[in-house]
This record gives structure tokens, C-alpha cells and sequence, in this order.
């Protein structure tokens, strides 16, 4: 049996958006979620069993997520859904349903990893 390392949630999304701000592209699963940072400072994070979204950072400038995290568990308020289409990231805020549509973004490696 592997002593697996406890998913430390404000670490990870601090991680990202450093990454983010960084303009270093990379997708990180950890546990359920996956999260990623792109060249243009982009960062998400990402439930892909409900296709929740939350933005962790836009052009390398951090965004607050809203979330509690305790020792055994972790909840987030999600703010909006997301959907793969093709090369395309939807993006639907769950307040005002603006829809957002980014091209470019690492949607075959998201969609692997939404296969997981």
C-alpha cells in the first residue's frame, strides 16, 4: 500500500497561479480535480466529474476562489461549468450565465485527464 501525500488544496491553487503568472503551461491533476496554468497567465481549476470551473488567475494576475479546507475535506464554491468542444473551452458563469469561449487552451490534455 502507498502512503499517498494529503492534497493540500490552498497549495495547489497557489502553485498554479505562480505558474500562471509565470506563463508556464502545465496541467496538474490532484485527487479529483485537475488544475492548469497557460503561456497567455491563465489558471483553472477544475472538477471534471460535475464539469465545474473555477478562474484561478487571468493573464497572470491571481482571482480569488471562494473555499473551506480542513484536514479530512475541502468544499468549494464553484462559480460557473465548463464543457470541452473540440479545441474549444466553454466557459458558463453560474450568476450572470455569461458564456466565455477560449481557443487555445490544453483541451486534449483536459479531456485525458477527464478520462481518468
Amino acid at each position: 500500500m502507498r502512503n499517498r501525500r494529503r492534497l493540500r488544496l490552498a497549495d495547489e491553487i497557489h502553485s498554479i497561479q505562480r505558474r500562471a503568472a509565470a506563463g508556464d503551461a502545465r496541467v496538474v491533476t490532484a485527487d479529483q480535480l485537475v488544475l492548469f496554468s497557460t503561456e497567455t497567465g491563465d489558471a483553472w481549476l477544475l472538477d471534471p466529474s460535475d464539469h465545474l470551473a473555477a478562474r484561478l488567475a487571468r493573464d497572470g494576475d491571481p482571482e480569488p476562489v471562494a473555499f473551506e479546507e480542513t484536514d479530512t475535506r475541502f468544499q468549494i464554491a464553484w462559480p460557473g461549468a465548463y464543457r470541452l468542444d473540440g479545441p474549444a473551452f466553454v466557459y458558463t458563469d453560474r450568476q450572470t450565465r455569461r458564456v466565455s469561449i477560449v481557443i487555445g487552451y490544453p483541451t486534449q490534455l483536459l479531456a485525458a485527464a477527464e478520462r481518468r
